[in-house]
């Protein structure tokens, strides 16, 4: 049967369960858990985490609203939001905050690859920082998921007003307080405005 995790233990806290569980199992403890946001590393270890709070809620509808905005008007790919699991090429499985993935890369997966868990790193990542959240295990986040395949990541860190850019092969960009982020030619034409994220009045 799978394990209960009792959700006053997870109020501001991440917890790591070193669990060994086949997919199915993974799949069967996700679904009991439903109400925690829940990531495997590669290593396997089973990452479970509070439900975000209002006002990281909030902000991150900013993200993937203006992020679905543009997507639609472009055409080339889709949009996901945080509820969304990838099993990345190393054996993680993640659920990104935001993230877009190329229609072309979609279109050779089967119907029930679609229906799971999607076995790709996505093109585009966004990770926004909660009160409860440990910076460094962000960045880890983001450096993985450039080493998986993602052309372009945002860690977003509305506490110090700063975005991290990642990109493969470059060195983390830091931009402190800016009004807005370019997609650059990952997302061609999409611009992130940053005011409903660091000056929101809720």
């Amino acid at each position: 049967m799978p394990i209960r995790v009792p959700s006053q233990l997870l109020d501001d806290f991440f917890l790591e369960l070193d669990v060994a569980m086949t997919d199915r199992e993974f799949d069967e403890f996700v679904q009991v858990n439903n109400e925690m946001r829940i990531e495997r590393s590669a290593k396997g270890v089973i990452e479970v985490m509070p439900p975000a709070k209002s006002k990281t809620g909030f902000k991150n509808s900013k993200i993937t609203g203006q992020l679905e905005y543009w997507a639609d008007s472009d055409g080339s790919g889709l949009v996901f939001d945080s509820s969304s699991g990838f099993k990345l090429p190393n054996g993680a499985t993640r659920a990104p905050d935001a993230s877009w993935v190329k229609r072309t890369r979609l279109a050779g997966l089967s119907q029930d690859q679609l229906d799971d868990w999607l076995p790709l790193c996505p093109d585009f990542v966004v990770e926004l920082r909660s009160s409860s959240d440990r910076i460094n295990r962000l960045k880890e986040k983001m450096e993985e998921y450039i080493a998986n395949g993602a052309q372009l990541g945002w860690l977003i860190d509305p506490q110090e007003r700063r975005v991290y850019v990642y990109r493969p092969n470059t060195e983390v960009e830091i931009l402190e307080s800016p009004e807005s982020v370019s997609g650059e030619q990952v997302l061609p034409g999409f611009t992130l405005k940053l005011s409903k994220i660091f000056d929101s009045d809720f």
